[in-house]
């Protein structure tokens, strides 16, 4: 049944939602044509909210917030009408059955036909180079997929590497061009045998599809190559090219701290219900940890099993509790029928997620990364030493260009230098520049400083940084030098493209890489470390 009028209730347009989703688990969420989300890979929460339909994703790409007004059925798919937090105008996005919509055949013509317009439109660009090599073959070696075309731009014994994406691939694949172009060209460098210099790397993404890789080329060495950034519009066969040095203002915005102790006063009632269906014996090892003014978490090594949320009453001005139980898709409201089953539940976690559980239980393999934050929180300063450990905040959410991106931790060293810490307990090619996003977004949330009201401040004149003025490290002082980044994880789990693209990193940015060891469920043990300019 379609929800084509406004005049639907919010609670419809979610119920409808949230069974478009269950009907079809390969789901993805598009924008203008490209995959915003894929439904296998995010979690979502789609519900009532003060009288509005509030649609939250959320995977290790991005996160996204929209208010739906308006919801109707096309031939197999859903098309949403939303609005962003503060816009006037509503949007369209588009949920479909799956995430690439075309067969095999057709995806492999598209970037057959992708591959011919580049090469046509790097040759007319830049008369007098030759075009070399251009191929979107598999090489899993050196970590290069079919999606991404790559070649050379050839000058007597100078040359570039080029790369380039087309516009029928996902948003996650074109951001992700920057990552295999550096792995490009440092191939191209390394093969080379000093019979040819590379000295550059051009990328060429869709036009209108530039913002992400032009941010993240901002921050990369010009000392170490040639950059360059074209957009190319695949039916003019024309090569823009975009200065990636001026791409405006980064619009970062930061919701306003809360009062950790507040929200667990206010939902004590609940926490307290919660913990008597926890075995006796596995109370101690519960964290319970604020998620929002009116929501309160229940973890386990990370994984959230329980929650109490603070909810406004159908009438008046008083509010009340909801509790409920289980992870995800599975999260059912606590009720006096369903006790014994929340019980059972919980009986069966303890026994599993501990640190010598079994590998092949998929409570202990739950959501790994949450349990390595977990860890990473109580022994901070055994991986990174001289981080304050009493200020960290976990999931902070930093707003950019209108979307919400989640910082894995954050946290101030010794000198009130921030420090951004970005956690991976699996392997992925990516790790470096998304990490580089949250940095850049912090670095711009602490560069926006304003005088505080009342007088200055020793130091810096009075001005406070954003997070200082949104209630974040009360009590600190926040230095006004860039933001340390702080990568971690299991050595085994770590890339090992990850180290290649961190060298061509600015100088400015200060990186660090952890590498722990396999058992770190157990102990948290550096097995090495690499920094910027330097390896231990």
């Amino acid at each position: 049944m379609a929800a084509g009028t406004e005049s639907a209730s919010a609670a419809r347009l979610a119920e409808i939602i949230a069974n478009y989703v269950e009907e079809h688990p390969a789901a993805a969420l598009l924008e203008d044509g490209r995959v915003l989300f894929d439904m296998r890979r995010t979690r979502y929460s789609v519900k009532e909210s003060h009288g509005r339909c509030l649609l939250e994703l959320w995977n290790e790409e991005r996160n996204l917030v929209r208010t739906v007004v308006e919801v109707k059925e096309r031939a197999a798919s859903l098309r949403l009408m939303t609005r962003r937090m503060g816009a006037s105008r509503a949007q369209a996005l588009d949920m479909v059955p799956t995430s690439d919509r075309r067969t095999p055949t057709a995806r492999e013509a598209a970037r057959r036909g992708y591959q011919r317009v580049l090469e046509r439109a790097l040759a007319r660009h830049f008369v007098g180079a030759k075009v070399d090599g251009l191929r979107s073959a598999m090489d899993l070696e050196h970590s290069f997929g079919p999606a991404y075309v790559r070649g050379r731009l050839l000058r007597g014994t100078s040359a570039d590497a080029v790369i380039g994406v087309g516009a029928a691939e996902s948003a996650a694949m074109v951001d992700g061009v920057l990552t295999l172009g550096i792995l490009w060209l440092d191939f191209c460098r390394e093969k080379s045998d000093g019979r040819r210099h590379f000295g550059g790397l051009k990328v060429v993404v869709p036009a209108g599809a530039w913002r992400t890789t032009a941010e993240r080329m901002a921050w990369v060495n010009a000392r170490a190559a040639a950059f360059e950034l074209y957009t190319l519009d695949e039916r003019s066969e024309e090569l823009e090219p975009v200065d990636f040095r001026d791409t405006g203002n980064l619009e970062s915005r930061l919701t306003h701290a809360f009062s950790a102790s507040a929200a667990l006063e206010r939902c004590h009632t609940g926490i307290d219900r919660l913990m008597a269906l926890v075995p006796e014996a596995a109370r101690e090892r519960v964290e319970i940890g604020a998620n929002s003014a009116t929501e309160v978490g229940l973890r386990l090594h990370g994984l959230e099993f329980a929650r109490v949320r603070q909810m406004a009453a159908a009438s008046g001005f008083a509010r009340m509790e909801e509790l409920s139980f289980g992870a995800g898709a599975n999260e059912t409201p606590l009720t006096e029928e369903n006790e014994e089953a929340c019980r059972a539940l919980l009986a069966r976690l303890f026994t599993s997620r501990h640190a010598n559980g079994t590998h092949n239980d998929a409570l202990y393999r739950m959501q790994p990364e949450r349990w390595l934050e977990s860890e990473m929180r109580a022994g901070l300063e055994r991986v990174f030493p001289g981080l304050r450990r009493d200020l960290v905040y976990a999931q902070v959410p930093a707003l950019s260009t209108g979307e919400r991106g989640m910082l894995d931790l954050l946290t101030l060293d010794g000198s009130g230098r921030l420090a951004v810490l970005e956690l991976k307990a699996e392997e992925d090619l990516h790790l470096p520049l998304q990490a580089l996003d949250y940095w850049i977004r912090v670095r711009a949330l602490n560069a926006d400083r304003k005088v505080a009201p009342g007088g200055t401040r020793p130091g810096n004149a009075g001005a406070l940084s954003a997070f200082e003025r949104e209630g974040y490290f009360a009590g600190a002082e926040v230095s006004p030098l860039d933001p340390r980044l702080l990568l971690a994880g299991p050595a085994l789990r770590i890339h090992p493209a990850n180290e290649t693209v961190l060298r061509y990193f600015s100088p400015q940015v200060e990186w660090e890489l952890a590498a722990l060891g396999e058992h770190w469920r157990r102990e948290l043990k550096v097995v090495y470390r690499k920094r910027a300019g330097n390896r231990e």
